[in-house]
């Protein structure tokens, strides 16, 4: 890898560093309260049902719309 390491996989991604650690951060967010969700719901099986199921689908619909999304820096026409 050559270049700044804290730049070179948000260009890869088509995305500023301050964007992807918006995009990043919000994600590990997200899990962290979902994961802690999951503990809850071991404990007391009546709360939080489907909390981390309903947020990783929520998660995966995201990321695909991303993923999938042209990105012309990386794939130009000409």
């Amino acid at each position: 890898m050559t270049g700044n390491p804290f730049t070179h996989h948000p260009h890869e991604v088509g995305e500023t560093y301050g964007e992807h650690f918006a995009h990043a951060g919000r994600s590990g967010l997200r899990l962290v309260g979902s994961g802690l969700a999951c503990l809850i719901h071991a404990v007391f099986p009546f709360l939080f049902v489907h909390t981390a199921s309903d947020t990783v689908r929520d998660m995966h619909r995201g990321i695909a719309r991303r993923v999938d999304a042209p990105n012309w820096e990386r794939h130009p026409i000409i």
